[in-house]
C-alpha cells in the first residue's frame, strides 16, 4: 500500500508513503477518500511528508477529498509539503483553496481550534 490511514477520534490521518502521487496511485487514494467519507469521516488530514512529486492526478484526488469534507461540513488539512510539491500547489493556486500546515501536529492543532469555534 502506498498510503496509510490512521483513524483518530475526530479525524482520519492519511499518510502518503510513496515518493510520487501520480496517475499510478492517485485513483486508489481517491477511492480511500470516498470510502472514508462514506463511513462518516468528515475531517481528513493528509500528510505528504514522504511525497516528493505530485502530478495533476494527485492534485485531483486531493480536490476530491476537499469536496467530500466540505459536503460533510468537515475540514481537509494538507501537511508536510516538500518544496517541489509545494511549488505545484502554488502554481495551481491550490494554496489559496486548501488549508496547508507544516506538519501533522500543527494540522491537528488547527483542527481542534476549528472544532472549538
Amino acid at each position: 500500500m502506498e498510503f496509510e490511514i490512521i483513524k483518530k477520534e475526530n479525524h482520519a490521518l492519511v499518510r502518503i508513503l510513496s515518493e510520487k502521487l501520480d496517475a499510478n496511485n492517485a485513483p486508489a487514494l481517491k477511492s480511500e477518500f470516498v470510502m472514508l467519507s462514506g463511513n462518516g469521516v468528515k475531517n481528513i488530514l493528509v500528510d505528504m511528508t514522504a511525497c516528493k512529486y505530485c502530478d495533476s492526478s494527485g492534485l485531483r484526488s486531493i480536490l476530491v477529498a476537499n469536496r467530500l469534507c466540505d459536503e460533510a461540513i468537515g475540514t481537509l488539512v494538507i501537511c508536510g509539503l516538500q518544496p517541489d510539491v509545494e511549488s505545484i500547489f502554488r502554481i495551481s493556486m491550490l494554496h489559496t483553496v486548501l488549508l496547508i500546515t507544516k506538519d501533522v501536529e500543527e494540522a491537528e492543532d488547527l483542527l481542534k481550534k476549528k472544532e472549538n469555534l
